[in-house]
């Protein structure tokens, strides 16, 4: 119970920061057994092994991203109900919800492993790393049911509050990660199936760790009336997960057809990128976390009805978002470099090719970052109000944006577009969102009592 947290008292901004500090710690532990994965590969398979790698990006993402989009949205309503105090409701949304990632999982793993190698010649991936991606994306879309169960158990402890828990696990995981990468690459020789096998084998070390702490959890302990199916309760987790899934699935779908304008440069494009990719993932962490941060906080208040309180919490939420992407960004521009020249093989003939193309996107999403931070802060404020729409909306706009630079722009000024094709996507998605909260606040102005 002690790592439960009521957020609908004290000061937003502490709360904020409290809660996304362990997150966004967890988070950098996430990325860097990503990273770790890309560098053993770029320097124990080479750059067509990174290559390939990369050339899964979006694709594994869109599977990932349903995950998320799920198990998210289920977060929201057990968030509300935490709030709201109605413990009974709570439990069923829980058990509901663990019922309905399991059924999910199940049906997005086999549908993963048809479509893995038909989504990969779509995308134009060059035949020199084909085989390779093939085989690195079919063991991760393998281990879809364990990143399932890791988010659910993660989504109930953030709803509850708790973001200690999943840093814990994360560093878990990313040591676990590391020391199976170098066995299974560096000493099996098992090439980019072996990073990963080290990385569904980390989550799933992650899952078992939160597992273990819900089971200890009173607040959260089910009995079998939590089980009986709740058409109603179902019907309700549905409306605010499938709209965050359809936000992902636009998402992904856009950078799908932005990886296949990429995958057509080449592989050494390819492979520059991929090395920016791995490293956009320090970019986001933070905002990633706070976005957690802004959906418990939200989802809290409003099922307390604190409506100032929401817009308290706006405001510190955007203040934080601000100062988080400046930091980041000067990080970037000065260390961008020789961060990015650790995945990259600097004996090949290649890598300062690689680099150059390498550090020129990581600059330019560097500049717009505030952009992303500020969609994140935005787009989790409605979420946890139980907006889903509006969100979803928002991915249309980020599949526009993605589209029309890989299709239109490219084909018209060159391959620099699409260096500006994830930037623009943030900020044509930030300004939907922030119109929408406007609206949303007026909304629900009449509702609650300040």
């Amino acid at each position: 119970m002690s790592r439960v947290k009521d957020m609908t008292s004290g000061k937003p901004a502490k709360l904020l920061l409290l809660f996304s500090f362990p997150l966004i710690l967890g988070n950098l532990g996430q990325q860097l057994y990503m990273i770790v994965d890309a560098i053993i590969v770029g320097q124990g398979v080479g750059v067509e092994g990174l290559a390939a790698v990369g050339a899964t990006d979006w694709t594994y993402w869109l599977a990932l991203w349903v995950i998320q989009g799920t198990t998210q949205g289920f977060g929201i309503l057990i968030a509300q109900y935490f709030g709201e105090g109605s413990r009974e409701k709570m439990r069923k949304a829980i058990a509901m919800s663990i019922g309905l990632c399991a059924g999910t999982g199940v049906l997005l793993t086999g549908i993963c492993l048809l479509i893995a190698r038909p989504m990969l010649r779509l995308l134009q991936t060059p035949e020199n790393i084909f085989n390779g991606a093939s085989a690195y994306l079919l063991t991760m879309f393998a281990g879809i049911l364990i990143v399932m169960a890791y988010n659910m158990a993660a989504s109930v402890l953030r709803a509850l509050g708790d973001g200690r828990t999943p840093l814990i696990a994360i560093v878990m995981a990313a040591v676990t990660n590391i020391a199976l990468d170098l066995l299974f690459v560096f000493g099996f020789h098992w090439g980019v199936v072996g990073a990963a096998a080290a990385t569904v084998i980390a989550q799933f070390i992650a899952f078992l760790y939160c597992f273990a702490v819900l089971r200890r959890m009173e607040l959260v302990k089910l009995q079998r009336k939590d089980w009986h199916v709740d058409r109603m309760m179902i019907k309700r987790l549905f409306s605010l997960a499938l709209p965050l899934v359809l936000q992902s699935i636009l998402i992904a779908a856009g950078g799908m057809v932005l990886q296949s304008a990429i995958n057509r440069q080449g592989f050494l494009f390819l492979a520059g990128f991929t090395a920016t990719n791995k490293v956009y993932g320090l970019l986001e962490s933070s905002a990633i976390s706070l976005g957690y941060a802004m959906t418990t906080y939200v989802a809290q208040n409003y099922g307390a009805g604190l409506q100032q309180r929401i817009r308290q919490g706006v405001k510190s939420g955007v203040g934080i978002a601000v100062l988080f992407s400046v930091g980041v960004t000067i990080l970037m521009i000065l260390g961008g470099k020789p961060i990015l020249s650790l995945f990259i093989d600097t004996s090949s003939s290649n890598a300062p090719k690689v680099l150059e193309i390498a550090y020129q996107y990581l600059f330019i999403m560097s500049c717009l970052l505030c952009a992303l931070y500020l969609l994140y802060v935005f787009r989790s404020t409605l979420q946890g109000m139980g907006n889903t729409i509006i969100p979803m909306l928002s991915g249309l706009m980020e599949f526009l944006a993605r589209v029309c630079a890989a299709l239109i722009g490219a084909r018209i000024w060159g391959e620099t577009v699409l260096f500006f094709a994830e930037p623009g996507a943030w900020i044509a998605a930030a300004v939907l969102l922030v119109f929408g909260c406007i609206w949303k606040f007026r909304k629900e102005s009449r509702t609650f009592s300040d």
